[in-house]
C-alpha cells in the first residue's frame, strides 16, 4: 500500500450524472493505480440542498459502476466540532472576521468590497465569518498535474465566506478540515473547482496542515453547452448492469484513456481492471471542457 489517498466528495443534492461518473472514475483510477486508498466523502454540509435518499442513491450508484471505497463513509453533518474548532484557530490571528452584508447589498461590485473587516456594519443583524485573503499566503501558486503552474492572488477572489449567517458551514472550511484529517493527498476533480484551490490553499497555510496535490478534469458538457450538473437535470446514472457497461466505457474515452470497442460490453469488474492497468494521466487533454456523447447526457 503506497501512501496515496484519494478521495470522491460528492454533494448529495441529487444523483450522479454522466460528468460526476468522470470525476469519480479518474479519482478511483488515480488511487488504484498508485496502489492508494480511496475514500468516499457525502458533503453534506448544506442540509437545504440535500433531499431525503439522494445520498442512499448516489451509494448504490457508486456500486453499480464497481467503484468501491475504502474504509467507513464519512458524513459532513457529523462533522461540526472539527469546523467549530478550526475557525477558532482563524478567528485567534484576525483571519476570519464577521460579516452582515448581504449579497443584494454588494450587488455591484465584482467581488465582496470587505465592508466588515474593521467591524461589523450592522451589528443588530445575522452575521457570516469570512476569510481575510488579503492577509493569508499571497499569491497562490501550485503545480496542477493536468493544466501545470497555476498561480492567483487570493484576494482578487474576495473573502470567501466559511460559515454561513444560516449558521451551516460553507464548502471551502469544511473540504480543508476533512481533506486534513483524512490525510488526503491527492484530489482529482473538475475544472469548475480549479478557482477555488487558491482560498483551499490559503486555509492550509493558515491552519498548518498539509497541501495535497490536484489534478483538475475537463468539465462535462452537453447538447445545450451547459456543464453537465444536477442543477442542469442531467440524466441520472442508472444502475442497472446492461446500462452501465457502456457508460462506463463511455467515460474511460471522455478520460482519453482509449479503452478498446470491444471492452464496452465486457462486465464492469473486467472494465475497471483494464482501466486500473492502463491509466495514465499523460493522454488526458488539458482542455477546460469536453462535448458529452449525446448518448451520455
Amino acid at each position: 500500500m503506497s501512501d496515496y489517498h484519494g478521495r470522491f466528495a460528492p454533494t448529495p443534492s441529487g444523483p450522479l450524472h454522466f460528468g460526476s461518473l468522470v470525476a469519480a472514475l479518474a479519482s478511483f483510477l488515480d488511487a488504484r493505480r498508485a496502489g492508494g486508498v480511496w475514500r468516499l466523502r457525502i458533503e453534506d454540509v448544506d442540509p437545504p440542498r440535500c433531499p431525503a435518499g439522494a445520498a442512499d442513491t448516489i451509494l448504490r450508484q457508486l456500486d453499480a459502476f464497481g467503484l468501491h471505497w475504502d474504509g467507513p463513509v464519512t458524513w459532513q453533518h457529523d462533522r461540526h466540532e472539527a469546523y467549530a474548532a478550526a475557525l477558532e484557530r482563524l478567528k485567534a490571528p484576525g483571519l476570519a472576521y464577521p460579516c452582515s452584508c448581504s449579497r443584494r447589498q454588494w450587488r455591484d461590485h465584482r467581488i465582496y468590497p470587505g465592508w466588515c473587516r474593521d467591524g461589523v456594519c450592522d451589528p443588530g443583524k445575522p452575521v457570516a465569518w469570512r476569510l481575510r485573503s488579503d492577509l493569508g499566503l499571497r499569491p497562490v501558486v501550485w503545480q496542477d498535474r493536468l493544466f501545470g503552474e497555476q498561480s492567483f492572488d487570493p484576494a482578487e477572489l474576495g473573502d470567501v465566506v466559511l460559515r454561513r449567517k444560516d449558521n451551516f458551514w460553507a464548502y471551502q472550511l469544511a473540504v480543508v478540515v476533512d481533506d486534513a484529517e483524512q490525510g488526503i493527498s491527492d484530489v482529482v476533480r473538475g475544472f469548475d473547482l480549479l478557482d477555488n484551490t487558491p482560498w483551499q490553499r490559503q486555509l492550509q497555510h493558515a491552519l498548518g496542515y498539509p497541501e495535497p496535490r490536484y489534478l483538475h478534469l475537463p468539465l462535462i458538457i452537453g447538447e445545450d453547452g451547459q456543464k453537465l450538473s444536477k442543477q442542469n437535470l442531467a440524466t441520472a446514472l442508472p444502475e442497472q448492469d446492461e446500462a452501465v457497461r457502456p457508460l462506463l466505457h463511455a467515460a474511460l474515452v471522455a478520460l482519453d484513456q482509449a479503452p478498446p470497442r470491444a471492452l464496452a460490453t465486457a462486465p464492469v469488474a473486467e472494465q475497471l481492471r483494464w482501466a486500473i492497468d492502463h491509466w495514465e494521466i499523460a493522454r488526458l487533454s488539458a482542455e477546460a471542457h469536453r462535448e458529452a456523447d449525446a448518448a451520455t447526457s
